[in-house]
């Protein structure tokens, strides 16, 4: 079962899978066909031999067997498909934070595009005043200190991490304690709800501390 299961996410070198070999569907073909799209197991959280940690304010990658948690496993996977069938464009959005990203890639979006874009969208854009300003007090300071922290270690991982200026806040200082990845799922009412449609592509980014 584990060799099949690989066999349907990955096509190496003299391997051709007709599921990720097929054709990369647009998202105009992806409305007309209404097509059902699955989610790579490592991008739902039910791979059971590989648990995913992505944090969004370093942007690292990694993860762990849940059954050997003090062994780190590379996330060597990342060039798989985040869906089957492929398509260009994923939209993701979360309960945490009332912004969208869009996840493209003509070839077909992979699971290491899905954590490229949502950390660059996460790091490199900042809270706008109105957007700051519709937060209570309390969530303020919260945002403030999650700054604070997040500063320190962004600088410390990654030599591009850009310190905002003061009292700018970027969008993962929005998300406080919670940054780290927990997994992609379907909730068409909530999709409905924050853009007005459901859509085969549109998945909510679960997060948790």
């Amino acid at each position: 079962m584990g060799d099949s299961t690989v066999g349907k996410w990955s096509a190496g070198v003299g391997y051709r899978c007709a599921q990720t070999d097929g054709p990369v569907l647009s998202q105009t073909d992806l409305y007309l066909l209404n097509t059902e799209l699955q989610l790579h197991p490592i991008m739902s959280g039910t791979n059971h031999g590989f648990h995913l940690m992505f944090n969004l304010v370093t942007g690292s990658t990694g993860g762990f067997n849940p059954n050997d948690r003090d062994r780190d496993i590379p996330f060597s996977a990342k060039d798989e498909p985040a869906t089957l069938p492929r398509v260009q464009d994923l939209i993701i959005i979360t309960e945490s934070s009332p912004w969208c990203t869009v996840v493209h890639n003509d070839r077909g979006v992979t699971m290491g595009d899905v954590c490229s874009t949502i950390w660059k969208e996460y790091t490199e854009n900042y809270v706008t005043d109105a957007e700051f300003n519709v937060l209570p007090p309390r969530l303020q300071e919260q945002v403030k200190r999650a700054a604070t922290h997040n500063n320190a270690s962004g600088a410390s991982w990654n030599m591009y991490y850009t310190t905002p200026a003061p009292n700018r806040y970027k969008r993962v200082d929005w998300l406080r304690d919670k940054y780290y990845f927990d997994g992609l799922s379907k909730k068409d009412n909530y999709s409905i709800q924050r853009l007005g449609f459901k859509a085969p592509n549109i998945f909510v980014l679960n997060l948790t501390s």
